[in-house]
């Protein structure tokens, strides 16, 4: 890929792009300006990205081959971190006077422009006539983010975080085989309260249904994220609905149930609740405190009963015999798919990062794949999920 710095303060920001970037395993073929260079020097892009930086419109590569082609042609996705209200302006124009305009001009990839600016210049209509025009013949842009801006001012115009860059960038990368899906996705634990201050809980991070969320949304789908309390930020577009309790988690998916084409369960939802919340602290009073827990109804059942047409797929993480139980849950909840796990072994389940797991169908498959990061299995799991419905009567 081809990441392009032009001339604005926040190309400090880049530099962590780049770091993202080569992190993930991207080859990274970063372009300046000659007003970039004047907040960054290409040194350390080259030092990062473990290429020479492309500065010059007229630099010959190898042999003779002409270097703004040559960077045209291998681009997988042509990237603009930060894009001025000057580079959006000379691109809607056809202007074609430096590197990276002539770049722009000759490549065939996706082009993604992060716009940072100060607020007054965003909000000039001559800009976003200029980002209209540009969006309607498929350039991709990101919204800038509101906050205090460099020049004082505070407003929206702040370079979106590396991160979320690198999101988009992944996205843009991803097959849209997903589109006009709408996934209702499950994620995280959930606490059922003893008193003001305490609660039961369980050791689920929500790192995997986050995934999930992600993979969904890079690959086309709308996504609702029904997430029990973690720690981990929103997913890039994806509507997140903040819920508590298995009671909560129950309301909120039952409530989004009827708009979903598909069910994704990979909350970790409490089986049992105490049958009385004490509304004060309780005290140590005593050796042993006995609480008497009643069981929460089962929202995987009830969706299974109720499906009408959607695929539902559930997770069944366990500590012994982990297929025979996933078999027992896919067949007696009606699903049409089931990713078993067992969250004992050694890189796999709660908290970590990676994962080992079996998908099961209802056609009687059953996949079984290595360790592998939760990303990763996020998209194996959609893969089945899109042959199961592409493959359906």
């Amino acid at each position: 890929m081809v990441l392009a710095v032009t001339g604005g303060i926040a190309c400090y920001k880049a530099v962590e792009v780049v770091r993202l970037l080569m992190r993930d395993g991207f080859s990274v073929q970063v372009a300046m300006t000659r007003e970039a260079a004047q907040f960054v020097t290409p040194l350390t892009f080259q030092t990062l990205s473990g290429q020479p930086v492309a500065t010059d419109t007229f630099s010959l590569t190898e042999e003779s081959q002409i270097g703004h082609i040559n960077l045209a042609d291998q681009a997988d996705v042509f990237v603009i971190a930060p894009a001025t209200a000057n580079i959006i302006g000379k691109i809607a124009s056809g202007i074609a006077d430096d590197l990276l305009t002539t770049v722009v001009m000759a490549t065939q990839a996706p082009v993604l422009f992060a716009p940072s600016m100060n607020v007054h210049m965003f909000e000039n209509p001559i800009v976003q006539e200029n980002i209209r025009k540009l969006r309607r013949v498929g350039y991709h842009f990101m919204e800038p983010v509101e906050g205090y801006l460099a020049c004082g001012y505070e407003g929206k115009g702040r370079l979106p975080e590396p991160e979320a860059i690198v999101e988009e960038i992944r996205g843009l990368l991803k097959k849209k085989d997903l589109a006009g899906e709408r996934l209702l996705i499950t994620a995280g634990p959930n606490q059922e309260p003893i008193d003001p201050v305490r609660f039961i809980t369980n050791r689920s991070s929500g790192k995997m249904g986050y995934a999930l969320a992600r993979a969904a949304a890079r690959r086309g789908a709308a996504v609702t994220l029904v997430a029990g309390p973690t720690s981990l930020p929103p997913p890039a577009k994806t509507r997140v609905v903040a819920v508590r309790t298995a009671e909560e988690m129950r309301a909120a998916v039952l409530e989004r149930f009827a708009d979903a084409t598909a069910v994704v369960m990979a909350a970790a939802v409490s089986d049992y609740s105490p049958v009385q919340v004490a509304p004060k602290k309780l005290k140590k009073t005593a050796d042993a405190l006995r609480l008497e827990l009643k069981r929460n109804p089962d929202i995987l059942e009830e969706l299974g009963r109720k499906k009408d047409g959607r695929l539902l797929v559930g997770f069944a993480a366990e500590t012994d015999n982990v297929i025979a139980n996933a078999e027992k849950k896919l067949r007696e909840k009606n699903l049409d798919m089931i990713v078993a796990n067992d969250v004992a072994a050694e890189g796999s389940g709660f908290e970590g990062d990676t994962n080992i797991a079996t998908i099961l169908d209802h056609g009687g498959n059953v996949v079984t794949l290595p360790l592998m990061t939760k990303d990763e299995l996020a998209d194996r799991i959609f893969d089945h999920l899109h042959a199961l419905k592409t493959n359906r009567p």
